[in-house]
Formats: C-alpha cells, sequence, structure tokens
C-alpha cells in the first residue's frame, strides 16, 4: 500500500499534483503498535482501492458518516465515537504508529462504529468517497506549513474544499481548527471565498470551541506554549 500519491502521472488532477495533505515522518511503531495492525487491521482498516466504497456495509448499518482527516493518535477520534454512537467515523491518517494506538484503543472497548485508512486523504476523498456521503468532516490542527514558501502546501486549499464539499450532504457540517494564527487566517480566508460553503456563525467570524471537540495532548501543549486556537464551522450550502 502507497502513502504518498503518484504526482508523475499525467492523469492526477491538478489540485493534487499542488496539495501534499501530510509529509510522512513514520517513526517506528512499538511492538503493541504493530499487533495492532497484525491483529485489528482486518477489523478497523479499510485498504484503498481507487473505487467509491460502501460504507453502510462496512458498518451493518445506514447512519450519518462522520469524517477526520488527520487524527493523529487517535485521542479526539476515539472519544467522538464512543460519546457519539449514533454516528459512524471515518478516519484518515498515513502514520503508522497513530494507527495503530488508535486500533489498540478502539479493540480495548470492542468499538464498531468506526473504520480507518493510512492512506493521503486527498486520493481517499476523491475515489473512494461518493458524492453527497459525509454527513460531517473534520480537519483539526492540520500542518501549518509555517514557512511562507511552504504555504501553497496546505490542505484548505479552493480546489480542495470545493472537492470536499461535493462529498458533503445537504447542510453537511465541515469543522476546521488550527492552533497557528496566519494558517486560521488562511482557513477563513479561502472559505469564504468558497462558493460552497456558509459560515455557520456569519461572514467573517471564528466559532468557540464545541463541546465535541475535547481538548487533547497536543492541545493542551500548544496551549502551555501561548499558542491560541481558532475554529471554524462552516455548512454545506
Amino acid at each position: 500500500m502507497t502513502d504518498t500519491p503518484d504526482h508523475s502521472s499525467g492523469n492526477v488532477p491538478e489540485y493534487m499534483r499542488r496539495i501534499r495533505s501530510f509529509v510522512l515522518r513514520e517513526g517506528r511503531m512499538t511492538p503493541a503498535q504493530q499487533r495492532a495492525f497484525d491483529e485489528h487491521w482486518s477489523r478497523y482498516g479499510i485498504d484503498y482501492s481507487g473505487a467509491a466504497q460502501d460504507y453502510s456495509s462496512r458498518f451493518g448499518r445506514s447512519a450519518p458518516l462522520v469524517l477526520e482527516i488527520g487524527f493523529g493518535n487517535g485521542e479526539a477520534l476515539a472519544w467522538a465515537s464512543e460519546h457519539d454512537r449514533a454516528r459512524d467515523f471515518i478516519g484518515i491518517e498515513v502514520h503508522g504508529p497513530g494507527v495503530g494506538r488508535l486500533m489498540n484503543a478502539l479493540a480495548a472497548r470492542d468499538a464498531s462504529n468506526v473504520r480507518l485508512y493510512k492512506h493521503d486523504a486527498v486520493e481517499v476523498l476523491e475515489n473512494e468517497i461518493a458524492p453527497s456521503t459525509l454527513a460531517e468532516a473534520r480537519i483539526w490542527f492540520p500542518d501549518p506549513w509555517h514557512k511562507k514558501r511552504h504555504n501553497k502546501r496546505r490542505i484548505i486549499q479552493p480546489d480542495f474544499v470545493a472537492m470536499l464539499a461535493s462529498r458533503m450532504a445537504p447542510d453537511g457540517l465541515l469543522h476546521l481548527a488550527t492552533d497557528w494564527q496566519p494558517y486560521a487566517e488562511h482557513m477563513l480566508e479561502v472559505m469564504e471565498a468558497a462558493p460552497d460553503w456558509r459560515n455557520q456563525l456569519g461572514p467573517g467570524e471564528y466559532a468557540e470551541k464545541p463541546e465535541w471537540r475535547i481538548e487533547t495532548h497536543f492541545e493542551r501543549r500548544g496551549l502551555k506554549l501561548g499558542h491560541g486556537v481558532w475554529d471554524l464551522l462552516y455548512r454545506k450550502i
């Protein structure tokens, strides 16, 4: 399974040539994380196929579907799926240690409403998620690409949010969060100009942290360093 999109193909859409949704810093998996792939991937994992998925069959029911892109160590996704069992959750993350950690947490409580990709989010959205499928999408604390020459690599770009809108059900929610103020301003600029999205709080407004986004270890560390946190909530028009 390949985590990095093949940008050499002439068939790759233009936005995929511009956007990298991740930088692969795999790191070394612990024995427990590796065992998670051996023992739990068949239950929780979805192998990327490049074809639209029937998620109702994956979960054995028809329920609203929430997507989290870049779930990191899975702390927030594990909590959300446990406290919102009426909905099903798809998580996408390319870093093996985080995927393994989350699978162990899900298996420990026999969770049934989560499935995971270890693949590039852009490719999954483009090829595996059919139009009008998602009730909600969450992109929390993506790589800010803080150097100016790297800003173009940020995942929140006009082409990306347009494609994401096509995967949302009517009035579906997009929840963005970042602890990097210049990226928050970039997100706001992109989203306010996007014709398929409406700011839930009103034009140009940031949101208070919703109760469904828990404060993670990563966020607490940033707050101790004096970082602010900005949330944005947008509805699919």
